[in-house]
């Protein structure tokens, strides 16, 4: 199968339809064999009534639906964990996402051997200053952050080779970051491409402010787990090591000061220097025993992917 589309929705019952005449007609002019999926993340509309009967009109339409609304990483990975594909395209069921630019992503990943590319919305047609302008603001701290130097995380609009979205674990909110995912799992061949942004045709959008807020949280949270989630010793020992420093030194200048300098001076429980010196210590031992918990949490998780193999060879083949 050359394609599988995955499509997240809530509520998108108008454009359903619309949507999939679209892309329907650009695979078949293109001579695609591809599947459609669904996602129906909880809609409480008609949204998987209309899905129902377009599977029953056309057998290569697909859909999952939630018990509840889990959120779009939840729909993506349910997805991703679907897709059977060769190049997997996610896009948005609100039609501001273009169909046209599918087979240009396909070849992208199929014939240029591209991981990842994500779309670019160079010109949107959003509220400048509740989407345009926190969404410059969220991309510019998130290329800054991750080193992936994309300018548009959060479009819809992306194509994948299969094994990124195979090897990728999606969750939480982390579907603006799968970009960073994919280059954190080994994947380094990751570019974008301008696309057309269409207005908001029906209905309103499901995302509000909010989003950023949650995305500049996520993006901590990314940098954290890509950076430091398989070694925390590495941060929290660190850490530490710093804050027992600082609290050794001014025990260590209190201690000299008593001892030779001015031994009848106030006592050390009266200095601010012993305070400071003491829970210096503290929290420069409990940063340490942290790290020592999530190197041991680390290890002891068997089924955790510590590495992505690219290719095997011979592995079985018998020797003597």
């Amino acid at each position: 199968m050359n394609l599988s589309i995955i499509i997240p929705l809530l509520n998108e019952e108008e454009s359903l339809k619309e949507l999939h005449h679209w892309i329907v007609q650009v695979m078949q002019s293109n001579h695609f064999s591809y599947e459609i999926l669904f996602i129906d993340d909880g809609s409480t509309d008609r949204s998987w009534e209309i899905i129902v009967a377009l599977g029953k009109e056309n057998p290569n339409v697909k859909g999952i639906r939630f018990l509840k609304n889990f959120g779009k990483s939840q729909a993506l990975h349910a997805g991703f964990k679907a897709a059977q594909g060769e190049v997997v395209i996610t896009m948005d069921a609100d039609l501001q996402d273009n169909p046209e630019e599918i087979p240009e992503l396909y070849q992208l990943i199929y014939k240029d051997g591209f991981d990842l590319i994500s779309g670019w919305k160079k010109k949107r047609y959003d509220a400048v200053l509740s989407k345009n302008l926190p969404s410059k603001l969220f991309n510019w701290a998130a290329r800054k952050t991750s080193g992936v130097q994309l300018h548009d995380f959060n479009c819809g609009l992306k194509a994948y080779k299969k094994e990124v979205v195979k090897t990728i674990e999606v969750s939480g909110e982390m579907h603006r970051y799968i970009p960073v995912l994919a280059k954190s799992a080994g994947f380094s061949k990751i570019d974008e491409k301008i696309v057309q942004h269409q207005a908001r045709k029906y209905g309103n959008t499901k995302f509000g402010m909010e989003r950023f807020i949650n995305g500049f949280l996520d993006l901590i949270t990314i940098w954290f787990v890509s950076k430091f989630g398989k070694r925390p010793m590495h941060l929290f020992g660190a850490l530490g090591v710093v804050m027992f420093t600082i609290g050794f030194g001014f025990a260590l200048y209190l201690g000299i000061d008593k001892l030779f300098i001015n031994p009848y001076g106030r006592l050390l429980t009266e200095r601010p220097q012993f305070f400071i010196s003491l829970v210096s210590m503290i929290i420069g031992s409990q940063l340490f025993l942290a790290g020592f918990l999530g190197e041991i949490m680390v290890r002891s998780r068997k089924d955790e992917t510590r590495y992505s193999i690219s290719e095997e060879m011979n592995l079985n083949q018998n020797t003597l």
